[in-house]
Formats: C-alpha cells, sequence, structure tokens
C-alpha cells in the first residue's frame, strides 16, 4: 500500500489524467497526494535575453500556479464525484531540472509512488532531447506509473 503519492503536473492532458488516475489509487490506499509544478530554470537560463527571461519565468510560475491550483479544486470543490473526501493534498511549486526536482521531492517527501502522465505540454522535447518522463523513470528507485 502506498502512503505518498507525487504527482507532477504541468497542466497538460496527459498530466490531468495521470491526476485522475492519482486520485484513484489515493482512495483505494489513503494515500496523500503531493502535486507539484516544476518551473524549468536550465531552459530559463538558456536564454539570452534577461527581460526575456524574467517575462518567461513569470509566465511559468503563472502557468504552475494555475496547473496545481486546477488539480486542488479538483479534489476540494468537487470532491472527485465522492471518491477523494479522505485524501490529504500538498501542493509545490519548484525551480530546477525537472527530472532532478522530482526525484529530490519524491526522497525528501517519503514518496513510495510516482505517478505522472507520458508527455507533457512540450511533445516536441522528447524528440529533441528525451522527455522528463522518460528520465524519471530510468532514475527513479521507487515505483513509477505512466498515464498516457
Amino acid at each position: 500500500m502506498f502512503k505518498k503519492i507525487l504527482l507532477p503536473t504541468d497542466g497538460s492532458e496527459a498530466s490531468e489524467r495521470a491526476g485522475e488516475y492519482a486520485i484513484s489509487a489515493a482512495n483505494l490506499s489513503g494515500a496523500d497526494i503531493i502535486v507539484l509544478n516544476v518551473i524549468d530554470t536550465d531552459y530559463l537560463n538558456a536564454l539570452p535575453q534577461q527581460d526575456l527571461r524574467e517575462k518567461l519565468d513569470e509566465q511559468m510560475r503563472e502557468e504552475g500556479k494555475e496547473a496545481v491550483e486546477k488539480f486542488k479544486n479538483k479534489i476540494e470543490s468537487e470532491e472527485c464525484a465522492g471518491n477523494c473526501k479522505n485524501i490529504n493534498l500538498l501542493t509545490l511549486i519548484k525551480q530546477g531540472k525537472p527530472e532532478d526536482v522530482i526525484l529530490e521531492t519524491a526522497d525528501e517527501e517519503g514518496v513510495d509512488q510516482i505517478i505522472m502522465g507520458k508527455s507533457g505540454k512540450h511533445g516536441l522535447e522528447k524528440f529533441l532531447m528525451g522527455s522528463t518522463t522518460e528520465r524519471v523513470v530510468r532514475r527513479a528507485k521507487i515505483p513509477v506509473s505512466i498515464i498516457s
């Protein structure tokens, strides 16, 4: 049985489906859900203009906040059609290299399972540099469920 589930989210459709799966898993096991959004600072630091980096950082923070709030509202307001009344929820927004932050957070929070979407908002990323999901799966020391 899982006690803590980490749900990395970027607001994409795949992460929304992963969220639904996490709710079901938490409802069955009584696990807490930690919803995590990571602002990719590697991506931002590669940009040449400071004002552009700042503008994108602000935009990514807002998108991250919206992604975790959307999931939080689903649990708190809708109560998931009666399926998630007793789920404890923690929302986090962190910065860094996504796969590193996901794995570090899992370790710091004592997570038993990671549930994440197959691909995020940036579908092209998997062709250019390999997906965050792939890197998490390869490096994780706990079970990772990939939801497509």
